[in-house]
């Protein structure tokens, strides 16, 4: 998931060098700056945004994407901190990491003018006005993703339905678990019949030890590619993203995809512009391109997240409408849970991840 894993670790800032991925029409040793040239600095994950769609936009419109990645959300914050919000023109990044710039006293992202943006109309309004842009003044969603339990129907011999059903003693040794502590905590919290967000001292104790009687269960952590343990069979269930979920899947027809009984999680990612974009105008003209209903399930075709474009439902292939990890029915998303900034929490969640991996 491209480092996206890393994305809900704790909200201390990392200060570290940034690395540059190009696309394949867009070489450029450093972002632009001068306001009136054709360049639009675009500041995301690797491959996020496929080349194709690079590609057609440099087409269209003559501006140059320059193509920026990064591994982490608290990486990109870093760098907007060290740079003033003035290095970059459009940054997608994660619904939580823009809950905490939002409360900052020097708020490093613009209001997005939406007379700039027509094709704002083509976001579905169920992943609009949440809570953490309210109005969505700052952002507009791009993707959304979520986390689901994957397992081997030939080597699981009873069904999994929950998250409850991978403490089953019969699994010891068997699961693959995504590594980070919001995600697993969260599952952990789900069991119980609590929030994700849990802020509560007494429920995290409880969640903790209930996430140490997992343990005996868990044989892989893999922050990366915990389907490779899957495919190859060192496990036989799993807890991953839908883009991991999926590749699984496509190797073998024998794994199934479940949607938790107690309810998924669900994060979104949105376009921002910085407070300080040094070409404001084209940042619009690539967020609008991005929303079109054609260009919208191209991405999501290729990086396999759920779509939150109305527009692009057209356009989908029977292959993405069947792919039940990157095609969640809308009565399953409705339900989800967003992860939120859980503030001093954060500490007790760390806590409890250390002393789960070190067990």
């Amino acid at each position: 998931m491209k480092g996206k894993l890393l994305k809900v670790l704790a909200l201390g800032i990392i200060s570290s060098c940034l690395a540059f991925t190009m696309s394949a029409c867009s070489i450029q040793s450093q972002p632009t700056s001068s306001s009136d040239e054709k360049v639009v600095n675009l500041f995301t994950w690797a491959n996020y945004v496929p080349n194709s769609v690079v590609n057609e936009f440099q087409k269209q419109t003559g501006i140059k994407v320059n193509y920026n990645n990064f591994s982490t959300n608290e990486e990109m914050l870093a760098k907007l901190q060290a740079s003033k919000g003035s290095e970059y023109d459009v940054v997608i990044c994660s619904d939580y990491i823009i809950e905490v710039m939002g409360k900052q006293k020097n708020i490093l992202m613009q209001p997005i003018d939406k007379s700039k943006v027509p094709n704002y109309k083509n976001v579905d309004p169920q992943f609009l006005n949440q809570p953490y842009d309210k109005g969505n003044r700052y952002s507009i969603p791009y993707t959304l993703g979520s986390q689901m339990i994957v397992y081997n129907s030939e080597k699981v011999n009873f069904p999994i339905k929950s998250y409850k059903d991978l403490w089953n003693p019969a699994l010891k040794n068997s699961l693959v678990l995504v590594d980070d502590p919001r995600i697993v905590i969260g599952m952990t919290l789900k069991k119980l019949g609590y929030s994700m967000n849990e802020t509560d001292p007494k429920k995290l104790a409880q969640a903790k030890q209930e996430l140490l009687k997992l343990k005996p269960n868990v044989k892989v952590l893999d922050a990366d590619t915990p389907h490779n343990s899957l495919i190859n069979g060192d496990t036989t269930v799993g807890f991953m993203y839908g883009s991991q979920a999926s590749a699984a899947v496509k190797s073998n027809p024998k794994f199934k995809i479940v949607y938790p009984e107690e309810g998924m999680n669900a994060e979104e990612d949105n376009f921002i512009i910085p407070s300080k974009a040094p070409h404001k105008e084209n940042a619009g003209k690539f967020i609008n391109f991005m929303l079109d209903g054609k260009i919208s399930n191209e991405a999501t075709t290729a990086n396999e997240y759920i779509n939150t474009n109305k527009a692009a439902k057209k356009y989908m292939s029977k292959k993405y409408l069947n792919n039940k990890a990157v095609f969640i029915p809308d009565s399953e998303l409705k339900r989800a849970e967003r992860f939120r900034d859980v503030g001093n929490a954060t500490k007790t969640y760390d806590l409890i991840w250390s002393e789960f991996k070190q067990k």
